[in-house]
């Protein structure tokens, strides 16, 4: 892959933002402290308010009521000073995770952290996923032990840390009360504490069973980045070793003796039902087991998946398509752009008010319906007996699966089992539950262990898709062509709304709606951003995909800001340096992509050219220019993305760079590619045939140029791809002239010659 020759190498641009620490590294840390890491002015794209009576609780560094619990039945480690660490006779650090692997790298970001304090080396510790228990694992940033919203580092930097510092202090103590020295005067490295003026020394192992006896420190230093060993420096990814060599188990990998395997097809229609199914030819298939019914979808199950498969193609299924049969694409955008110009808004933000002169520009954007389609599709695999639920799934959510498996069986929850696994990409999808639900559903009806595999084509008519959107956007321009005023109406559907009712704000706002939108970089002194709710037909479900709110948001904004300096007369970089002479860090990220990429320091050809995206997503700040050449045919091919970020602390540059590289080309293929659309009340796109991810050859070359400081890290995950699309469809502007207001990009738009050089709403 091109991007593989990413000019990063970690280049760091020293000295270019504010180098305040935060108060965790430059103070000690207080026993009363419920949360080490303080996290002002951060946007979090959700909030858990589950029924748990636990579910105000949250990952801490400190020893809490039910941590005896935990390690009992995590096998009685001799020393478990918290949630997170465990430390067996043998040495063995291991790492209880509160957040799910799915290839973002932060098994490896939690074990510098947890290892730079407790001063052992990353071969020393080994990750376990955490099990469900909202009490012990429930993310400070997200209320509840969930994965998303790019969260994990910001949610860990302060408590991981507390927690090494609490564990190696308590370790110490136990070797200065056997040797009778003070334990100041012992050193720790590589698991091992020695005190130097006796040349004694004694390995973790030995002295967990009597750290387990000591008093918990009321207060511990954290060390000053200065004397960092491991966070900084661009280090292996933990997990990867076994995944080259095919050792890691996904949830698609799992077996349990006696397992039996099942695939599925649910009703094409949204919140249709099924009627019938003829399953004779099914019957006759070699390996065929059984088939099973639900109310909305039907289940083959075999000795193997192609004997489920086989057999789910020779079904005779009969549907009652539902109230959606007639539904389209062009329905669901005509009643949504109805809704934004006719319902009730909600205003998220409003200063000032919109100046009586100036020139008004106005515009409407539109974004699609997007899939997830995740390299692993959706997988279950559960257990029902009398008196136990085991459940094998990769979940963003462990604790809401526990919760739908004792509703579905009548369990008490206390004997429902949640075996967490690695995922093979999440991207938001595997934050709902109807995958597990549905093999819950299938499971109750055998008496053996079922693994429910959905086909890709399952997985993607079936998905629970991000909302579309329609934005009416508009400025009032001053006499220097700078905006003294900028709304944005947004409408669009809720995901919090359904996911997390009462996490809504008081007004019925969902915030995530709104993210990137009601507050950007630029000094604008008046604006007002509102929200149009609009709530899709019954069945058709919405969630969160990659991004969020931001990946919405920042195409219509920084898309916007493009046509304002077009208006204006003015270059693209020029008119944003005006906007940020009140935000320096932001302004450093422009110039520095701008210098690396050599801004209007020569010609380009024809047809080429550059796009500026710039946006302060998910705590971190990011500017993007990226370099696209449209042919005459209108296809375009991405030649060069240069990348300037300020993520704060980047705990490991070489996931930074991983993160940063794969979100990107995660939104551009998508801006390319992507759009779920409705036929007959059914989704059209079926497998990557017709709903594409970017390929090898399309890659274009990427170069990652970082700001070091010592903020807080903000997040990495979905970064990249919230950026993505604006930049790229700014650099088609430049290229052709066409402005594109809606995605994915509308090839025919874009053929020269063809009449289409023109501003047009797609």
């Amino acid at each position: 892959m091109k991007a593989a020759r990413a000019a990063v190498a970690g280049e760091v641009v020293a000295g270019a933002a504010v180098a305040s620490a935060t108060a965790a590294v430059d103070t000690g840390v207080d026993v009363g402290r419920r949360n080490a890491l303080k996290l002002g002015g951060l946007t979090v794209a959700f909030l858990w308010t589950g029924a748990r009576s636990a579910a105000s609780a949250a990952i801490s560094a400190r020893r809490q009521p039910s941590d005896a619990a935990a390690a009992a039945a995590d096998g009685n480690p001799a020393f478990a000073p918290n949630a997170f660490i465990r430390i067996d006779a043998d040495g063995l650090v291991r790492l209880v995770m509160p957040n799910v692997e799915m290839g973002q790298g932060i098994y490896t970001g939690a074990c510098m952290m947890l290892a730079e304090e407790l001063d052992v080396g990353m071969d020393q510790i080994r990750v376990e996923h955490a099990p469900p228990n909202e009490e012990l694992y429930s993310m400070p940033l997200l209320g509840g032990q969930i994965t998303g919203g790019s969260t994990s580092t910001r949610g860990h930097w302060g408590v991981l840390r507390e927690a090494g510092a609490v564990a190696r202090s308590m370790l110490v103590a136990a070797a200065a009360e056997r040797w009778h020295v003070d334990p100041a005067s012992c050193t720790v490295a590589r698991g091992v504490v020695t005190h130097e003026a006796t040349k004694r020394s004694l390995g973790f192992g030995v002295l967990a069973k009597a750290a387990a006896t000591a008093p918990e420190p009321a207060k511990v230093v954290l060390k000053d980045p200065k004397s960092f060993t491991l966070i900084g420096k661009p280090l292996r990814r933990v997990d990867s070793a076994d995944k080259v060599v095919g050792a890691t188990q996904f949830g698609i990998d799992v077996k349990v003796p006696g397992m039996k395997i099942a695939t599925v097809m649910a009703c094409p229609t949204f919140g249709g039902k099924l009627m019938s199914v003829d399953d004779t030819r099914t019957r006759a298939i070699p390996g065929v087991i059984a088939v099973l019914r639900l109310d909305a979808a039907v289940a083959v199950v075999g000795e193997h998946f192609w004997a489920a498969k086989q057999g789910l193609d020779a079904l005779d299924i009969t549907w009652d398509r539902g109230d959606n049969a007639d539904l389209t694409t062009a329905k669901l955008r005509e009643a949504l752009a109805d809704k934004s110009n006719n319902g009730t808004s909600i205003v998220a933000r409003e200063v000032g008010k919109k100046p009586a002169d100036g020139k008004l520009v106005y515009a409407t954007y539109q974004l699609p319906m997007l899939a997830h389609a995740t390299m692993e599709p959706l997988n279950t695999t559960v257990w029902i007996t009398p008196d136990k639920c085991e459940i094998w799934v990769g979940t963003q959510v462990p604790t809401r699966c526990v919760t739908a498996a004792a509703k579905i069986t009548g369990l008490p929850e206390a004997k429902v089992v949640l075996h967490n696994q690695y995922l093979g990409g999440g991207f938001g999808r595997r934050l709902e539950t109807d995958s597990v639900e549905q093999a819950l559903h299938l499971a109750k009806q055998v008496s053996y262990p079922i693994k429910v595999i959905w086909t890709r084509e399952e997985d993607i008519r079936h998905d629970i898709v991000r909302p579309m959107y329609h934005d009416h956007i508009s400025a009032v321009l001053g006499d220097n062509g700078l905006p003294v005023w900028y709304g944005d109406r947004v409408a669009g559907g809720t995901v919090l709304g359904r996911w997390a009712p009462s996490a809504m704000g008081k007004d019925g706002l969902d915030d995530d709606t709104v993210e990137c939108a009601a507050t950007v970089p630029y000094d604008i002194p008046n604006l007002k951003v509102e929200w149009v709710r609009h709530d899709m037909p019954a069945g058709l479900i919405v969630g969160w995909w990659r991004g969020v709110g931001p990946t919405h948001n920042l195409f219509v904004v920084e898309s916007f800001m493009d046509e304002l300096a077009h208006t204006a007369g003015k270059d693209p970089l020029e008119y944003r340096r005006a906007l940020l002479q009140k935000n320096p860090r932001s302004l450093a990220l422009l110039n520095l992509a701008a210098e690396k990429i050599g801004w209007g320091k020569s010609a380009l050809p024809a047809r080429v050219g550059r796009g500026i995206a710039l946006g302060e997503p998910f705590g971190s700040r990011i500017c993007v220019i990226v370099e696209a050449e449209v042919s005459a045919q209108g296809e375009v091919r991405l030649l060069r993305a240069v990348v300037a970020l300020d993520c704060g602390v980047a705990i490991n540059p070489s996931s930074v760079e991983a993160q940063v590289q794969g979100g990107l080309l995660f939104g551009l293929g998508a801006a390319l590619y992507n759009g779920i659309t409705l036929k007959h009340g059914a989704i059209e796109q079926s497998n990557f045939h017709d709903y594409r991810s970017l390929r090898m050859n399309e890659t274009p070359l990427i170069e990652l140029h970082r700001i070091d400081n010592l903020e807080s890290p903000g997040g990495l995950g979905e970064v990249g791809t919230a950026i993505a699309a604006p930049a790229l469809a700014n650099a088609i502007f430049a290229a052709t002239g066409v402005r594109l207001h809606s995605l994915p990009v509308n090839r025919a738009l874009l053929v020269q010659n063809g009449g289409a050089l023109k501003d047009v709403v797609t």
